[in-house]
């Protein structure tokens, strides 16, 4: 897994983002994410199978839904 987010810095990003957005602070987690990601912790897989999960429906050339 971690080899992958090596070599596809838009993936490992997403991760970033992701880790960020759900444990916003050490109430959440108590590392930062580049130390998440070289422990491997559960919050940096479950922040990787989350942007994995994603990537298909943003990648998707469909037409895009108006929200209104």
């Amino acid at each position: 897994m971690q080899q992958r987010l090596r070599h596809d810095v838009r993936l490992r990003a997403a991760v970033q983002e992701i880790y960020d957005a759900v444990y916003p602070g050490p109430e959440w987690t108590p590392i930062a994410f580049d130390e998440a990601e070289r422990l491997q912790t559960i919050h940096y897989r479950q922040a990787v199978e989350a942007a994995l999960r994603a990537r298909p429906v943003l990648t998707d050339r469909a037409e895009q839904l108006a929200l209104i």
